[in-house]
């Protein structure tokens, strides 16, 4: 809060600018609260002549880079895109949420999530189109994608490199770094819909702006990138020299979910995190970061409630010194 307004100084009120999704809604960094109750939909029904794996109650610290979350009602992981049109058309049916899982850059609370989680970590198909587009099915992680790019000598996706996302977590938030985001080679996306059906999308019909992409609704399967012949060995240059400065300036060897904060304007949130004298704070088992302002990491067994009321006091720590109110790229999902 800037100097001279009326009103609770920053430091003193509540702070969380945290917002509540709706019931089908996918990413990295997407999801529902859950705020439905359990007994108004059949999950068994919902799961019902599924190939893919089904895990009822299953703790979602397994799922997460942070290595936090309560239970999923249910997890299902699909073996493919009919099994997911079967799912959605089944929780339509029964009216029960699905919440896709990407697992990285989301914080689930311990109270877990409600209704069904939808894993996509078995949809790991990838094949080249013409003209250098390459095809990558949702549960690709892009570190897979890079290597497939290289293998074929194809240049463009070299931005990405250390990002540790699925495909279809970085086009819902359009992922980037400094150097490029998804929408600089997004081609194309596919989407099942709330009614089950398959629909592709050209990126061209698709609003992004700053780590976030206005997609219809649906749950991303697949997306198509548009690269470019390059030479070999140097997109495998680039790509070690990107891979080498993540390692110096984040801490990749603790559990996190990634930057929690979005950058504000021209300046880093990470910047302005260190100025406010808060590398290594501390709730619980939940620390800022000594490598990287903009990262809070897990040093033990730290609880969902514990990164959240660090991040309150981040947030309103940096508003009393600054007057900037940083707003989240980490999406807080699930019930307290």
């Amino acid at each position: 809060m800037r100097e001279g307004r009326e009103g609770p100084r920053a430091e003193d009120r509540e702070w969380c600018p945290v917002k509540s999704p709706g019931p089908m809604e996918q990413g990295s960094n997407a999801g529902q609260n859950g705020a439905m109750a359990r007994a108004k939909y059949d999950l068994k029904a919902v799961v019902a002549g599924l190939r893919g794996d089904v895990h009822f109650n299953e703790p979602l610290r397994n799922w997460t880079s942070f290595r936090i979350g309560g239970p999923a009602d249910v997890l299902v992981v699909p073996v493919d895109v009919d099994d997911v049109c079967r799912l959605v058309r089944q929780a339509h049916a029964q009216k029960a949420p699905i919440f896709v899982l990407g697992g990285t850059n989301v914080l689930v609370r311990d109270g877990g999530v409600r209704g069904v989680v939808l894993s996509l970590s078995r949809l790991t198909a990838v094949r080249d189109d013409a003209n250098a587009v390459v095809y990558a099915e949702g549960g690709v992680g892009m570190p897979t994608l890079m290597k497939h790019a290289i293998s074929r000598s194809l240049t463009g996706l070299e931005w990405a490199a250390g990002i540790p996302g699925t495909v279809a977590g970085c086009v819902v938030m359009n992922a980037g770094t400094r150097l490029g985001e998804m929408k600089d080679c997004l081609k194309a996306v596919r989407l099942v819909t709330p009614r089950a059906a398959v629909e592709d999308f050209s990126a061209s019909a698709i609003e992004f702006s700053y780590r976030r992409a206005l997609l219809p609704q649906g749950i991303v399967v697949g997306a198509w990138v548009q690269l470019k012949p390059g030479d070999r060995q140097r997109i495998e240059r680039t790509v070690k020299e990107y891979l080498q400065q993540r390692k110096d300036t984040q801490p990749l060897s603790l559990p996190s979910a990634g930057c929690v904060f979005k950058n504000p304007g021209h300046d880093a949130a990470g910047r302005l995190i260190e100025r406010a004298g808060l590398k290594g704070a501390r709730v619980g088992d939940a620390q800022v970061s000594e490598k990287h302002a903009n990262f809070v990491v897990n040093v033990g067994q730290a609880r969902a409630a514990d990164v959240i009321e660090l991040i309150k006091k981040i947030g309103r720590t940096v508003e009393a010194k600054t007057g900037i109110t940083l707003q989240l790229e980490l999406r807080i999902v699930g019930q307290p």
